[in-house]
């Protein structure tokens, strides 16, 4: 009886210690748009720091592409949208929890030329230019933002020629940091980033707010620590962590 009673004693203090672990070598994977890189970097070693084993991976592109991951079953624990039209697309499809919806930040967009170059006096002179770069609209929350602009100053379709389309807002960025490109449209944290190759020629108007969406999602498996993130980027470090970057409160 004894011996029956020893080993079944062992495995239960086993698994009551695993229980009592739940972050301990543990992983969260967030995928946030390529805007954030630089601030959710940041706000992943901060948050790394506070449970001993956790690791957080994290997956930066355009919005709309890892909107598509998770459609195709990536395991994703916490998304941060950079447009409100994407995560209502995820809300939808069921792939975030909708009541962990939470808006985090806001940006800017802006035209920037390269560092030096001539600035164009108001948003229709970028006629004149010869190549523009944009967000792919089709993919970009930027390149959305940058449509709505250019179609309400009236010069959307007669750009059509002129426009270089990138997969990325960060892409953009490197287009006019080297100088391939004349002028492009990225948000106003991006150009800081690179603040000595780009100048920033004008705040863009006629586009809708841009605002910064992050929900838990549901194709992960850490939907615990998922939200213990989302509420260390809506904590009070959090936000000076994203204002250090140049991002504002919502």
């Amino acid at each position: 009886m004894k011996k029956r009673f020893f080993p079944r004693l062992v495995m239960a203090l086993t698994c009551a210690l695993l229980l009592h672990l739940p972050a301990h070598a543990a992983e969260v994977t967030v995928s946030a748009a390529a805007s954030l890189t630089n601030a959710f970097t940041e706000l992943k070693n901060l948050f790394e720091k506070q449970y001993e084993g956790l690791k957080i991976n994290v997956n930066f592109a355009a919005s709309n592409p890892l909107l598509k991951q998770m459609q195709e079953g990536a395991p994703v624990d916490v998304f941060a949208s950079a447009d409100q039209a994407t995560m209502n697309k995820a809300v939808e499809a069921g792939l975030v929890d909708a009541a962990t919806r939470k808006d985090f930040a806001r940006n800017t967009l802006v035209l920037i030329v390269p560092a030096g170059s001539g600035k164009p006096g108001k948003l229709a002179d970028i006629s004149s230019l010869g190549r523009i770069a944009v967000g792919n609209p089709d993919s970009v929350p930027a390149g959305r933002y940058a449509r709505e602009a250019l179609t309400s100053a009236g010069l959307w379709d007669g750009l059509q020629a002129r426009l270089v389309m990138g997969n990325s807002v960060r892409q953009v960025l490197d287009y006019v940091a080297r100088g391939e490109v004349d002028a492009g449209f990225v948000y106003g944290t991006d150009a800081r980033q690179m603040a000595d190759k780009v100048d920033v020629v004008m705040v863009a108007e006629g586009h809708a707010p841009v605002t910064y969406p992050v929900a838990v999602a549901r194709t992960g498996r850490n939907a615990v620590m998922g939200q213990a993130f989302v509420d260390f980027v809506l904590s009070g470090e959090g936000q000076e962590v994203l204002a250090k970057y140049g991002f504002a409160r919502p």
